[in-house]
């Protein structure tokens, strides 16, 4: 039987070897990534690739806690993460909490993951504080697009590079054991990487960060209508769904399907 990956073992590969990440929100896709990750992330993602959503704004935490259970039903090895989504965190250390412990509880995950600015580090303290292992996320915080009006690259500037910059130090010293870094020039998620001692994960970010996290639906190429700068598709799985669809229906039109084997 594999041994579950821990918070020491992510701890270990800063510096070293290079940590994999990507999302799953079910049982068969979890199960596929689980040889190959170090980390699952159960991502509020799934608000736009499962349910349609424009962002990830009206994911709900029980949405985030009945994928959480499937994919780690489905994991032997890897950590699991999951996303507290919007609302179920900022009003206060205790919401945060509350939230984390049913998410944890319920879904049996190793982590959550929180997006962070320099506001919320007490709120990563506390959780620390209360046993809970903490992913932190900073750079572009998808659950705020409506706010800053749609996905932008940030730290760009001198002035917000250095709030980052000095949010990501402190998010150690809170107690954070990672930190995802998404969509900031490589040179500040460089200077991020090398003043803090905790891995970090970047996306959209730097080759130089202790790991990559990616959407697995990107990677897959399973949605044709977006794909952001940062996405490399390493298949192109939306046609060859259409190719077996459109076989599929022929036959059944052809009265191909179902064929002698596959009937009694």
């Amino acid at each position: 039987m594999n041994k579950r990956i821990s918070v020491a073992d992510i701890l270990l590969k800063k510096n070293r070897e290079k940590i994999i990440c990507l999302t799953a929100y079910t049982f068969p896709v979890a199960k596929i990534l689980d040889d190959y990750c170090d980390i699952i992330l159960v991502g509020d993602s799934l608000g736009m690739t499962i349910y349609g959503f424009q962002d990830t704004v009206d994911v709900t935490l029980e949405m985030m806690i009945n994928h959480g259970k499937a994919v780690v039903k489905a994991v032997k090895k890897s950590f699991v993460v999951v996303d507290l989504p919007y609302g179920t965190y900022e009003e206060s250390q205790e919401q945060a909490l509350e939230s984390a412990k049913k998410v944890m509880q319920e879904t049996g995950c190793d982590a959550i993951k929180i997006e962070t600015s320099r506001e919320m580090t007490e709120t990563v303290k506390f959780l620390v504080a209360n046993k809970i292992s903490v992913m932190a996320h900073i750079g572009l915080l998808p659950q705020s697009v409506r706010k800053i009006g749609g996905y932008k690259y940030q730290g760009r500037d001198e002035k917000s590079a250095e709030e980052i910059l000095e949010t990501a130090k402190m998010l150690e010293s809170a107690g954070a054991f990672s930190i995802v870094i998404e969509a900031v020039p490589s040179i500040l998620a460089d200077k991020i990487s090398a003043a803090v001692k905790i891995p970090t994960i970047g996306i959209g970010a730097s080759q130089n960060c202790d790991g990559q996290v990616l959407v697995i639906d990107d990677l897959l190429g399973l949605n044709q209508e977006f794909k952001p700068r940062f996405v490399t598709r390493y298949a192109n799985l939306a046609d060859e769904i259409k190719s077996a669809v459109k076989k599929f229906s022929s036959e059944v039109k052809e009265k191909k399907f179902p064929a002698k084997e596959n009937l009694l």
